[in-house]
């Protein structure tokens, strides 16, 4: 399906020429039949020749409905431009190509309709006159089609172009939905409808929306969908759809307020945006418009950046993303200034004396493939899916960023944690040689992580070793400092008889309490088989060779014997070969060495 919008000149045709394309009165109030003047957007729709199916969005003309213009052509993609061939271009043709710049509706077809009144030179002068006109806008090098709708020359050729037209349209983006909604109306025995062109992603029947609006955020329920009068399961941009809720009443929509996809957008009420299109030169501009986008209209007020580059606050927050187009129009003067593109929307603050200068050259480098790069060059982290929010580019990770599950970081910023992180380490150790490490949540702590789901990526990069929730230096003196001498001490003793493991006396003597034996096991110097039971740590190999020689299964007295040591430390060693798997346990009193693998005849010598 596609949408395309009218536009033009109050009273050159712009109703009766659609009425005639698809055999539907676009005029939906009374008043306006009356009078023949339409004050508020119409919807009607036809199949082309090819099959394509299109809806037209008709546009009032007339000045005192201009906001409701806006709110027309501003989701429509494509346009067809009416001038009339008897009348010209006039004031509101003007009014209705400055929308058009500035919303960035750049696909269209110019028509000339009104061709019984006018001779062949009047409508070859006309054509011109448009062309001229539009020079300056996307529509410079549109087709132009003279019709007739009241005698219908023409028509056939107009469908003709139409088809030429769409089928050069750019394919809808996916993804996330944004629907402004133009309508809100209930239906006997349905509910509440709401209907609005459908830009970007799809819609199905019991899916879950939000809707955003003048008094928040709610979630919404889709009962049904239409487009065209059909009732579809689901509905693909870009189309005219119908969408009936549940869990809001039609009162409490108004045009202007938007359905999304929960929690993929979000809202802002400050942008930085570039001025784009004709008129929007660097003027001065009043510090109070308004802005429209899509069928919304909300007062802004103006900051200033350099002659190219603006900072606006919004009355209210919206739904925005990064090269969004918004029209600004000046409520007092009742006239369209001009367009601007959304760089950023969620800005810094400026706060400095020279901070507007410096965001302005900013923004002026921001190219749509760097985007994303500047905004986690501003950050230094972010999640990568707050960037598809804002409307970035995320398919390819720009250089100098590191991606580390959801997040994006700078090399720079993941560089310094590094760093940080590894001096830290070392800094404990050198002043407190008998430290188990740095805790995982002291490093969390000291290097301020916005998730602590990237402490892994930091200590992969940092250099250092992360053992039972703490981290130390992998090349780890074995200097135990104040502990060194009574270690080494003990070291010779155990050297001369492997399996007399101290006393409790022994060790004070020593000067090594609960830590410093502690240390000694971390630093590979010992081997602690329980609270005040040291050894070294080759002491298990050795008694496997001792094991070994042992007729099997063997008893817990006899293994003792073997390695000429007490029952207070034979049990505990028996039970560290248990869990090595060295040996096993048969019953009570019963053990038997294990057939060795290759790892454990290295290990055991």
């Amino acid at each position: 399906m596609f949408v395309v919008a009218t536009a033009g000149h109050v009273d050159h045709g712009k109703s009766t020429l659609v009425k005639a394309l698809t055999g539907m009165e676009p005029d939906r109030w009374e008043l306006e039949r009356r009078r023949g003047l339409t004050i508020d957007l119409g919807f009607v729709w036809t199949v082309l020749p090819s099959g394509r199916e299109v809806g037209f969005v008709d546009v009032p003309g007339h000045e005192r409905f201009l906001t409701n213009m806006l709110a027309g052509l501003g989701p429509a993609p494509a346009v067809c431009f009416v001038v009339a061939a008897d009348e010209g271009w006039r004031e509101q043709s003007s009014d209705h190509r400055d929308a058009l710049a500035a919303l960035g509706v750049d696909r269209g077809l110019i028509v000339v309709t009104r061709t019984d009144r006018a001779s062949a030179d009047r409508i070859a002068e006309v054509t011109a006159q448009a062309r001229h006109e539009l020079a300056n806008t996307g529509l410079a090098d549109a087709e132009a089609v003279a019709v007739s709708a009241r005698d219908g020359t023409g028509l056939d050729d107009l469908r003709g172009a139409l088809d030429r037209m769409l089928s050069a349209l750019p394919q809808p983006r996916s993804g996330r939905v944004r629907l402004w909604v133009d309508r809100a109306f209930t239906v006997t025995g349905s509910g509440t409808v709401v209907t609005g062109t459908l830009e970007a992603g799809a819609l199905a029947s019991g899916e879950r929306l939000d809707l955003f609006g003048r008094d928040g955020r709610r979630e919404v329920t889709v009962r049904g969908l239409q487009s065209h009068g059909r009732p579809l399961d689901a509905a693909r941009p870009v189309s005219r759809t119908a969408v009936n809720l549940r869990g809001v009443a039609h009162d409490a929509i108004h045009r202007g307020d938007a359905l999304l996809t929960p929690g993929a957008w979000p809202v802002t009420t400050l942008v930085d945006v570039c001025r784009v299109g004709p008129g929007m030169g660097p003027r001065e501009l009043p510090e109070w418009l308004t802005a429209h986008i899509g069928t919304v209209a909300v007062p802004v007020r103006v900051r200033p950046l350099n002659g190219d580059h603006l900072r606006l606050t919004l009355a209210r927050g919206l739904p925005l993303q990064r090269d969004d187009r918004l029209a600004l129009r000046d409520p007092g003067a009742g006239r369209i200034l001009g367009g601007v593109r959304v760089l950023d929307v969620d800005p810094p603050e400026l706060v400095r004396r020279g901070d507007a200068r410096r965001r302005a050259g900013a923004l002026a480098g921001l190219a749509q493939d760097a985007a994303a790069l500047a905004e986690v060059q501003r950050r230094g982290a972010v999640r990568r899916t707050r960037l598809d929010d804002l409307g970035l580019e995320t398919g390819v990770v720009p250089d100098g960023v590191e991606a580390v599950g959801e997040w994006w970081v700078t090399t720079r910023l993941m560089h310094h944690w590094q760093m940080r992180l590894r001096s830290a380490v070392t800094e404990l150790h050198d002043r407190d040689p008998l430290a188990a490490g740095l805790s995982y949540g002291a490093a969390r702590d000291l290097l301020s992580l916005p998730d602590p789901a990237l402490l892994g990526a930091v200590v992969d990069g940092a250099g250092v070793a992360a053992r039972g929730g703490l981290l130390s230096l992998p090349e780890r003196r074995s200097d135990l400092g104040p502990a060194e001498a009574g270690v080494c001490a003990l070291e010779k003793r155990l050297a001369a008889d492997p399996f007399a493991a101290p006393e409790a006396d022994d060790l004070a003597a020593l000067g090594l309490g609960v830590r410093e034996l502690a240390a000694a096991d971390r630093a590979g110097r010992l081997l602690r088989l329980g609270d005040g039971l040291v050894l070294l740590p080759t002491a298990p190999a050795r008694a496997m060779r001792e094991l070994v020689r042992l007729p099997q299964p063997f008893t817990t007295s006899q293994a003792r014997q073997a390695l000429r040591t007490s029952r207070r430390v034979a049990i505990p060693l028996l039970e560290n070969l248990d869990a090595r798997g060295w040996t096993r346990r048969i019953d009570a009193g019963h053990r038997e060495v294990v057939r060795p693998s290759g790892r454990q005849a290295a290990e055991t010598g």
